[in-house]
């Protein structure tokens, strides 16, 4: 008998439909040769400090560091998960051989892996992995099994994450707590929460510190446009004042006009991390919330596999577009002009060098039935999901559509030879731009602050030499704090390891030592909700008193460095890629908890909490 086992009770249901297991059992599926057994996500975790030795069940500052010489697992503490687990046991201890159908990446991978061991399973193991749960995706992915050995880095990898935070979230938890936090509270310290929380800490202190600067901009109004001087700002009053006295009075002139034709690319496909941005952005949805609704479209069979780090699809993908396009049946009016030629395939959204796992998330094909499309037939969706699915769905149909071509005129003036100049952005053809004609704040013309990009508007038609009477004035503003977080920015952030990039290249190569995994972050963030470290208001995030108080406890720049805890998060990218070993990753760690245990033992320049 063939055992396979999903992560959820859903996932199982399709995977033994195309199987043809329908006999229903006590926790499993069976028919055809197979039985379909499911996990509930995690069944197992690694052991409690008490669990290795009972001196390490009380909290005491001489049992740390705590390292076991070995770690183990153990089932999770539910009475569900205890029954579930003895019928997977039982499954698996008279199978012939185990298909691996969980979640095709580092967690799923580690998930299946730790109840095969619990379990004592002894036969071979094969492993599933596909990118989407429709029926023919499934049936690909069993005539192309792949042999368990092909992920062991993989395991390895989610293995050296699990022990690394729990060398790092047990020891320096307690520690902290012992030290500094007078038995009132527990300190929560966590090798992704703690710098995430330090970095909007951080921000909240140059906003909390922040000096306002008086300065003064000289602008003009000719022909109703309005002209920037090409000085720029004055920080001295009286400097702006003698140069409007100047011009006050003159005519102003033009004297050159520039015309430059430029095109854009569509924006790009999703990652979980952008996806998980524009929502926050567009519906104010939290990180959390975006990942619950594109897991479901997921398990609908509506959207690939969600938890990914990559705008580009493979090239094996391309003689598939035309199907997926043609199951957008909500869309067929923007997919029209996309059946009358051959589609492009563009470098921008085709690479293989640029997609490991998994590619973006895109559509199915699979029909569904979006909110308000006023479709009969397809998978039903949610007013949520249909949302997400929109997005997913029309940046999927954009990125096959010519570029925009526009033109961006920019005009040069003089007023008693103070030069003066004004830009304006006309769109010459809208390209991609049609498929979010309406859709307000579509993604495509926002920078990451969320400003808009699109250009000071159409300019009138200017000639030069032409001349005529202006309205100069001397405008006085000041310099603004910086803003704080919100989700969006926060998982960029996080994305960069708190380097703010626009460029989309730029950060594509900062991904590597990005902090958390795109698949935790927004679990990061609402633990720092449930914590009270942080609080939301509107869409802005706030450190708490207890989470500033935290973090200005931590003197070791190692526990609340982004930057520091990301370079840790490349090396366990290079685990799965096996280009470096897991055990000198847990070395280094272990050697850094010990130091951090002495260094906070003889610190004294810390208040108690």
């Amino acid at each position: 008998m063939i055992v396979c086992i999903a992560e959820k009770p859903s996932v199982a249901r399709e995977i033994a439909a195309v199987l043809g297991a329908a006999a229903k059992k006590n926790g499993y599926m069976e028919g055809n040769g197979y039985q379909v057994t499911w996990t509930f996500g995690h069944l197992c975790t690694l052991k409690e400090p008490q669990d290795y030795t009972p001196e390490w069940k009380p909290w005491a500052l001489s049992s740390l560091p705590m390292i076991p010489k070995r770690f183990g697992i153990k089932l999770i503490d539910n009475e569900s998960y205890r029954a579930q687990f003895e019928v997977i046991r039982t499954l698996m201890q008279n199978a012939d051989e185990i298909i691996n159908c969980g979640d095709a990446g580092q967690e799923g991978e580690l998930i299946q892996r730790w109840v095969m061991l619990k379990a004592g399973a002894k036969c071979p193991v094969k492993r599933l992995w596909i990118s989407s749960l429709t029926e023919d995706a499934i049936r690909e992915g069993f005539r192309n099994l792949k042999d368990e050995s092909q992920f062991e880095r993989l395991y390895e990898a989610g293995l050296s994450r699990a022990i690394g935070d729990w060398l790092l979230g047990m020891n320096a938890t307690r520690l902290y707590t012992l030290r500094f936090g007078a038995n009132r509270q527990v300190l929560s310290i966590g090798r992704v929460q703690t710098p995430t929380l330090a970095l909007i800490v951080r921000r909240q202190n140059e906003i909390d510190n922040f000096v306002p600067e008086q300065y003064w901009e000289l602008k003009t109004v000719y022909r109703d446009t309005v002209f920037s001087a090409v000085k720029g700002r004055f920080s001295v009053r009286e400097e702006g004042e003698a140069v409007l006295s100047k011009i006050s009075g003159s005519e102003f002139s033009v004297t050159a006009v520039t015309l430059k034709k430029g095109k854009e690319a569509p924006p790009r496909l999703f990652d979980l991390t952008s996806l998980q941005v524009e929502c926050n952005r567009k519906f104010s949805f939290s990180a959390d919330d975006t990942l619950r609704l594109i897991q479901s479209l997921y398990e609908k069979k509506a959207t690939t596999y969600p938890r990914v780090d990559t705008t580009f699809l493979s090239d094996d993908i391309y003689p598939k577009v035309p199907g997926i396009l043609k199951g957008l049946e909500a869309y067929a009016e923007l997919t029209a002009p996309l059946k009358s030629g051959k589609l492009p395939k563009s470098k921008k959204v085709f690479d293989n060098s640029k997609v490991t796992d998994h590619h973006a998330i895109i559509p199915t094909g699979v029909t569904v039935r979006v909110d308000g499309s006023g479709a009969t037939s397809g998978i039903a969706l949610t007013p949520e999901e249909s949302k997400v699915y929109d997005l997913v769905a029309r940046r999927f149909i954009a990125a096959f559509y010519p570029d925009c071509e526009n033109s961006t005129t920019t005009v040069s003036g003089k007023a008693a030879d103070v030069e003066f100049k004004a830009s304006g952005k006309q769109i010459v053809k809208p390209g991609w731009r049609v498929v979010f004609a309406g859709q307000e704040n579509s993604g495509a013309d926002r920078s990451e602050d969320g400003q808009d990009d699109s250009g000071n508007g159409i300019l009138p038609e200017f000639k030069v030499g032409e001349s005529g009477p202006h309205e100069p004035k001397l405008k006085e503003t000041w310099t603004t704090p910086p803003k704080p977080y919100t989700e969006a920015t926060l998982l960029r952030a996080m994305e960069t390891a708190g380097k703010f990039v626009d460029n989309e290249e730029l950060r594509d190569a900062l991904k590597e030592n990005g902090i958390g995994r795109p698949s935790t972050r927004a679990a990061i963030i609402e633990t720092l909700f449930k914590r009270r470290y942080i609080r939301k208001e509107r869409k802005s995030l706030y450190p708490t008193e207890t989470g500033k108080e935290l973090v200005g406890t931590i003197h070791e720049e190692l526990l609340k460095s982004a930057e520091l805890t990301g370079l840790w998060e490349k090396k366990l990218r290079m685990i799965e890629k096996g280009t470096y070993e897991a055990r000198t990753f847990l070395d280094e760690l272990k050697k850094m908890v010990g130091q951090i245990v002495i260094d906070v033992l003889s610190d004294n320049s810390v208040r108690t909490l």
